[in-house]
């Protein structure tokens, strides 16, 4: 294991430039951002602990990390709440939770 300190926010980066600063526990729920950032792999993501992603815009990486602190909120909740998903996102956001392994 390397000897970087692992920090407790990391950067997503859109596609058009937009960055999203969250808590690394909440990101690390995507298996393929857990995975750049894990410095075992030795990315380039995890020495930076920034993320970008050349094929998710910025309306949609926003409701992704909307998500992931979703998914951290509730993890252990019987009773779920809906998440509101604008009906023009749903496709653009099943590709990229595939892509992300969420």
């Amino acid at each position: 294991m390397s000897d970087q300190k692992l920090t407790e926010y990391v950067t997503l980066v859109s596609s058009d430039g937009f960055e999203f600063k969250i808590l690394r526990s909440a990101a690390c729920i995507a298996g393929a951002i857990k995975k750049a950032l894990d410095p075992t792999y030795g990315f380039r993501e995890g020495e930076q602990n920034s993320v970008t992603f050349a094929s998710i815009n910025g309306v949609v990486l926003e409701k992704v990390c909307e998500y992931l602190y979703y998914n951290q909120k509730h993890a252990k909740s019987k009773e779920v709440p809906d998440m509101e998903i604008p009906p023009e996102l749903c496709l653009e956001l099943l590709i990229a939770a595939d892509y992300l392994d969420v």
